[in-house]
Order: C-alpha cells, then structure tokens, then sequence
C-alpha cells in the first residue's frame, strides 16, 4: 500500500521508523512548518520532518490544511492510506482522501480520555493502565470506529514522561498490526457507542499553564498523582517564598501533619516536604526558578530560606 504519515513529535518518529522498518511504502511524510527556537530563534524541524528527510522521504509542510496547493501535492501521491500520530485536527477534504481512509494512534484505551492530553489525565486520575488505539477518522474529535488496541500499565512511580515513552512503541506495535489487517483486508471497526467500558466518560482535555498550580488542601494520594501526571511537562508548581517551584518526582507520606496545609518541613540538608490534607508530599526533584532542576539535597544544599536568593 502507499501510504502517507502525518504527525510532528519524537512519539510519532516511533511509529514512521517502525513502518519504514517493516517494509511499508511511506510515499510522504505531512509535518508542521519550520519554527523558530531557542535564544537563537533559528528555524527548527519537527522530529518528524527530520527523520523523514535523513530517511529521503518527501515533506509536505502546510501551513493550512484546506490550502488548495497542498492538497493538490496530497493528491499527487496517490495514497492508499493515511496515517496520523500526534499531529492536528484534519478537515474531512484530507482524511477522506485515499480510498482506505484515514487511521490514528490515539494514547488511551478509546472511549475513555479522548483529547489532547490522555497521558496526563488517566495518571492524575490513579489509573492503573492504559493504552494506545488505533481508529478511523470522521467528523468528531478521537470518535471514529475503533480498530486495534493495546495495554500498558501505569506503574506507582510511573510519570507521564514513562507512559510516553511506553505507548510510544506500543503505539508502534498496535500500528503495524493495524496496517496488516488493513491490507489483508481483516479488520472490523467497532463504533465507539458500542463499547460500555464505564458508567462515565473521561475527558483529556489541553492541560494550560493555570491548571498545573497545586492544590495542598487536598489528599496526599491526589496531590502525588497530580504531580507524576504533570512530569516533566508541563510540570507541576508551587510556590516557595515566592517564587515559582516546579516539582517533578515526588514520595507521599500518610500521616497527620503537624503543619498547616501547604507549609514547608524541612532540616535543610536532605529533605523537603510539603503539608497536605492527611499527611505529606516529600520532593524529591524540582526546579526552582532561574535555577536548573535538580535532586532535592542538591537544591538545599545551596538555597537559605528566609535570605534574598
């Protein structure tokens, strides 16, 4: 089959290499434009784009996906299929495009958590696993019919960062599985209000700046899941005497505090805690601001509270 990837970020990388690896026609690759980065602002590649080019892939790099233009070049290449992984909202004039549709590897075990930040939402909320699904695009956002599927547990300790790195290649995996159903002609999509996997449906909606501050008036097993949800990005803060403290790794200890809510513990060589509802949040990493992150005893062995950092 020819086939066309779209997607931007290392997570997707994960799934053009598995494709190109497994002897699968990627005709093109769709990633976003160049954009200026760092103190230089020189212009910087998508990962996608990058290895598209180091593999001799063409690029197709649309500002608007309705550009009459691009999708003139999006029809030249003839596709059969289109794959998407981490990449924007397509209007139906692209992912209805080839004759075998247009499938996504979504970060969740869909229905539940469809959205822009599954990863996050399903650890804050204490799942105990997750998943990747791949499904056929339609109208409304991560609705269409369901595919394949794949489980990942969410380990104690585990931070978005891990799950990320986890559903990668299992997206990967539950890709190429996908892909050879699809070409042997083997699948049978299954609609999504078809599937009763809970009473409720969860939401992963953009998480924004704002909605990262912690809450201390709250149960220490919320605030630790919170915060291995948020790591390491966009990260978890407080503040700490007045400036903004992100903290990424974290231990919880239940007990009754002997502190208010959201006062600090500390012997100031090795550890660092925060007051919660029913017990403590001791940091473990952190990075306070106009510092680099760092491990907790290295934090402290060069701030003095109450002097002017």
């Amino acid at each position: 089959m020819r086939i066309i990837f779209m997607g931007t970020p290392d997570f997707a990388v994960a799934s053009l290499q598995a494709l190109i690896a497994a002897g699968e026609q990627v005709v093109a690759v769709v990633t976003v434009p160049d954009k200026p980065a760092g103190r230089g602002q020189k212009l910087h590649q998508s990962a996608v784009k990058q290895f598209a080019v180091a593999n001799g892939i063409p690029v197709l790099q649309p500002v608007k996906l309705r550009d009459p233009d691009f999708l003139d070049a999006l029809r030249g290449f003839q596709a059969d299929l289109q794959v998407v992984v981490a990449f924007r909202m397509l209007p139906e004039v692209v992912w209805s495009m080839p004759p075998l549709g247009t499938i996504n590897v979504h970060g969740s075990l869909l229905p539940q958590y469809r959205g822009a930040a599954p990863i996050n939402h399903a650890i804050i909320n204490g799942e105990q696993k997750t998943g990747v699904t791949t499904f056929l695009l339609q109208h409304e956002i991560d609705t269409g019919h369901i595919l394949f599927k794949g489980e990942v547990p969410i380990e104690e300790y585990d931070t978005a960062g891990i799950i990320h790195d986890k559903l990668m290649h299992k997206g990967a995996e539950v890709l190429l599985k996908t892909v050879d159903a699809i070409r042997a002609g083997d699948i049978r999509p299954i609609p999504q209000d078809t599937i009763v996997e809970a009473t409720e449906l969860k939401h992963a909606p953009k998480i924004f700046k704002e909605d990262c501050a912690i809450n201390w008036d709250a149960p220490v097993a919320h605030i630790f899941n919170f915060i291995r949800g948020l790591s390491p990005y966009p990260a978890a803060y407080t503040y700490l005497e007045g400036k903004v403290l992100k903290i990424y790794e974290t231990d919880k200890e239940v007990t009754t505090p002997t502190i208010g809510v959201g006062q600090v513990d500390t012997d100031g060589k090795t550890y660092l805690k925060f007051a919660a509802q029913d017990g403590y949040i001791q940091v473990k990493t952190l990075q306070i601001e106009g510092k680099k992150r760092m491990q907790v005893d290295e934090f402290l062995r060069g701030y003095r509270f109450g002097a002017d950092q």
